[in-house]
């Protein structure tokens, strides 16, 4: 009884941390700024979070790694993961939110296929109807989209290379097992945070939050997405099987669709709705066909 209990606080645990990072296209929307530099913000202001948690919890200051090739592949996990969100905050000024969340968390597909190049790791017997689900649910989504203005398509279609983006962050980040999974979200950030000064420097030059909406619009942001779904996700994650865990991070991209019904009138027609369910359902398979 007790180990069912601990099996359903943790699922609870990941499913709250999934949907707490669903609200991160609200208030990237809300937000005036470039892609890149609300990234810059919302990792920026995290990082003082993190310190804070880490001295409570373990009176440490510092985050040390044991082994000290992990924090190269940390570095290179953290920029697959800034590409990732960068393209995914611009994509959403150019198609909707459900669409954006959803082509992206199709990474799980790309893990198992990077895995297979990079890693020889055979494909799961649940990789082909995963992907042929996923992509179907995918084209439908799309296709059935209430209107498309000039370059809504085109942002659809550049997601995927923000989800093959996330999918190398996954796919490195699954070889850093042995590290202490709070000291991989702090290099993590921080090296998020880094990447994208040049790159902002690039898209628009030097961009400050103007006004106190906009350091609070931040504020949350980098508390409930960065810091409290990461930390959520990170606990849960790895006390539960691999199909509890696919379903609870399936709340991200429910959350996300929701909240943007609501708050920018993204109102689905009953096709989307489906095609959401079946590319959901691909998602899941594909989840459940990584190897731990």
């Amino acid at each position: 009884m007790l180990v069912k209990l601990k099996n359903i606080n943790s699922f609870i645990v990941l499913s709250t941390g999934a949907m707490l990072i669903g609200f991160a296209p609200i208030f990237v929307k809300w937000s005036s700024l470039s892609p890149s530099w609300i990234l810059f913000y919302r990792m920026l202001l995290a990082l003082p979070m993190l310190i804070a948690l880490n001295l409570i919890l373990n009176k440490k200051f510092f985050f040390k790694f044991r082994n000290s090739r992990s924090l190269s592949m940390c570095a290179l996990a953290s920029l697959g993961f800034t590409i990732d969100l960068i393209i995914w905050h611009w994509s959403m000024n150019v198609t909707s939110v459900s669409n954006a969340t959803i082509i992206v968390n199709s990474a799980p597909i790309f893990v198992a296929i990077l895995a297979y190049i990079f890693y020889k790791e055979e494909f799961s017997s649940k990789f082909i109807p995963s992907f042929l689900i996923t992509y179907g649910g995918i084209v439908g989504l799309i296709y059935f989209s209430n209107s498309y203005e000039a370059g809504k398509l085109h942002g659809d279609l550049v997601v995927i290379i923000a989800a093959i983006s996330y999918a190398v962050y996954l796919l490195i980040l699954s070889r850093l097992g042995e590290e202490d999974p709070f000291t991989v979200i702090f290099y993590t950030t921080l090296f998020c945070c880094l990447y994208s000064i040049p790159i902002g420097l690039i898209e628009s030059g030097i961009q400050i939050p103007e006004d106190s909406y906009d350091w609070i619009n931040f504020l949350l942001l980098a508390f409930l997405c960065q810091f409290g779904g990461q930390f959520l996700i990170t606990i849960g994650i790895g006390k539960i099987s691999s199909s509890m865990g696919a379903i609870g991070l399936l709340m991200q991209p429910v959350t996300a669709t929701i909240l943007a019904a609501y708050f920018f009138n993204e109102l689905l027609n009953i096709m989307q709705i489906i095609f959401i369910f079946i590319a959901l359902l691909g998602i899941y398979l594909a989840r459940t066909s990584i190897k731990e």
